[in-house]
């Protein structure tokens, strides 16, 4: 062969190598195979997720992460069950409900129990849950933790889910829906419950507090494959939860909620101090321990009676524990 010819395609095939590598050097840049990639709602119920991302804490430990916002819980499984996330920041509601239907997922951590509400407005004649009969009430949607906490609400007082007007709705619309007159009344979370009590025409029916004492709320989940294949990371991953946990918790009970403030998304901190009053109305957590376990327990017997669940799951088939 053609001694230029030879040299030609030596050259050639040392491009294709060079490009190769920088190609996959860029994939990786981008947010590929090492990208670990965590869904969350836009609430403060995630607040250590974004905490511990604006503070560094993934950087600091070699992980690099992608964070994908969903609007409820339900959606964010569904990701989930078909490999687009990783880890999730999510009500436990649509978690149960998941793994019952056989989603490879485990619970990794608490996160925060409590923290939503019914508001009303004032000019819908509601001043107690028998007030709600034929009322237009809106959800994040069936999946979610809030609209088990109003099936619940509903049926201490004798009514049942068929006795409102339910609809689904973006949590950041709603509350807009609900200052314009569209709806009567909406079941959200922090912190859209007290920008909602905020406005003028609205008030607080009941708090998920009063509804149901230290119900579990948020947790950290994880896919059976992502910690089958990346343990020591699910582990670290449980460690930087704890760890901002702790950051919250402080600074909160210090009376420094704005420094946690300072650390939340933009689409979330509409007003910097109801969003303090926020964080300090619910308590946040870390960890799995034999209370939060028992929490939960109780929580899937209420499912149970109220429809949500068909059975309660054994624990074995819920947590992973680093």
């Amino acid at each position: 062969m053609n001694k230029k010819i030879i040299f030609v395609l030596v050259l050639v095939l040392a491009l294709i190598l060079v490009i190769g590598s920088a190609s996959m050097g860029l994939f990786n840049f981008l947010g590929g195979d090492d990208t670990v990639k965590i869904g969350y709602l836009p609430s403060d119920h995630d607040a250590a997720l974004f905490v511990a991302d604006a503070k560094g804490m993934y950087n600091d430990n070699n992980i690099s992460i992608e964070l994908v916002q969903f609007n409820n819980g339900g959606d964010l499984m569904t990701a989930m069950a078909s490999g687009e996330v990783d880890v999730g920041y999510l009500g436990i509601t649509p978690v149960l409900s998941s793994i019952e239907k056989g989603v490879p997922v485990k619970v990794i951590s608490s996160a925060q129990t409590e923290g939503s509400g019914i508001i009303v407005t004032d000019n819908s004649g509601i001043q107690s849950a028998a007030d709600l009969k034929g009322k237009t009430l809106a959800t994040p949607g069936e999946a979610s933790i809030q609209h088990s906490l109003l099936v619940y609400y509903l049926n201490q007082t004798g009514l049942t889910i068929d006795d409102v007007n339910v609809s689904a709705m973006k949590v950041p619309s709603m509350n807009d829906a609900l200052k314009a007159g569209q709806i009567d009344g909406i079941i959200t979370y922090q912190p859209y419950v007290s920008i909602a009590e905020n406005q003028s025409n609205a008030h607080v029916l009941a708090d998920s507090s009063e509804i149901l004492p230290d119900h579990p709320c948020c947790v950290v989940v994880a896919s059976d494959d992502f910690i089958k294949n990346h343990e020591d990371q699910a582990k670290t991953i449980v460690k930087i939860h704890e760890n901002a946990t702790e950051f919250i918790n402080e600074n909160v009970k210090d009376g420094n909620a704005d420094k946690v403030v300072k650390l939340l998304p933009e689409d979330i901190v509409s007003d910097a101090s109801l969003e303090a009053d926020s964080l300090a109305s619910f308590p946040f957590i870390s960890g799995i321990d034999n209370d939060f376990k028992a929490d939960v327990d109780e929580f899937q017997t209420l499912e149970v009676s109220i429809g949500l669940l068909n059975k309660t799951i054994p624990q074995d088939k819920i947590y992973w524990e680093a």
